[in-house]
């Protein structure tokens, strides 16, 4: 089916956390691809807006964002008013930057601040929770951001999940997240959902397999992601749910190496 996908601005309160929104500005392209029913899904680690050149420049990672025009950001590491950001509100600023709606979620306490995921995204937020994942061995708590999105055009809001699972070499955290991730997808149902983070884990890993028991990952063939310089492996993913439901039209990474660790990775998926 086609839908259509007006801009518009709002101020939501949404459990708790203000998600800021404002009226971004519409191109061909968007029209075009707002047309027929596509989403243009980002999913960034930032690094806390900080580069390999060692500068922190939020406005880079906005301006990174604004030139893929997408329609939904998955963003990780995320700071907001640590002492390493200098005080700097993050997802607010980015926010403002992009002229987006942003939700954001602290996974820990750190620097005098917070830390986690945040969410950006041109369609009202109609709700979203954060959900603690399994932590094994005192490591860093990690958390799966789930957010429904009230797109235009659907009667049912739009399920969109944001993660970030640990990093360390051992993957029993990591399969465990994934499972409890699994958990909470089928409490929500069979309507369309997509899911987007850093796995720390790669295609061939118990970690996507578990995750493949339910979800699809959107590009079939391998887009490295990391180290940013010269990217191997892909570790970075837009997963989408049921299969059936969506068409992938186009999934790449983006061809910027300095702003972050990590590359960003673009999918394009149009409901069918």
């Amino acid at each position: 089916m086609n839908l259509t996908f007006p801009r518009r601005a709002l101020f939501l309160l949404a459990t708790g956390i203000v998600a800021v929104g404002f009226p971004p500005a519409t191109s061909l392209a968007d029209d075009e691809s707002n047309a027929k029913g596509q989403l243009r899904v980002l999913c960034y680690n930032i690094h806390h807006a900080e580069g390999v050149d060692r500068k922190l420049d939020v406005p880079r990672i906005a301006n990174i964002i604004k030139s893929v025009e997408p329609d939904i950001v998955a963003l990780q590491e995320v700071d907001k008013k640590t002492t390493r950001v200098n005080g700097i509100d993050e997802p607010a600023e980015l926010a403002k930057l992009t002229e987006m709606h942003v939700v954001f979620e602290r996974n820990i306490r750190f620097a005098g601040g917070e830390y986690g995921n945040a969410v950006l995204s041109r369609f009202p937020f109609k709700s979203h929770r954060n959900i603690h994942l399994p932590n094994f061995d005192n490591g860093e708590q990690r958390g799966v951001l789930i957010c429904q999105l009230q797109i235009p055009g659907r009667e049912s809001p739009l399920t969109f999940f944001c993660t970030h699972l640990d990093h360390r070499s051992d993957d029993k955290e990591r399969v465990a997240s994934a499972k409890r991730i699994n958990e909470l997808t089928l409490e929500i149902g069979d309507a369309p959902m997509l899911l987007a983070g850093d796995l720390n884990a790669t295609r061939d890993s118990q970690v996507l397999t578990t995750f493949q028991k339910l979800w699809t990952i959107a590009n079939a063939k391998e887009l490295p992601t990391v180290p940013v310089k010269q990217p191997r492996r892909q570790i970075d993913f837009v997963l989408v749910r049921p299969a059936a439901a969506w068409k992938v039209v186009e999934v790449k990474v983006l061809d910027e190496a300095v702003a972050s660790d990590h590359r960003a990775i673009l999918a394009v998926v149009e409901l069918r």
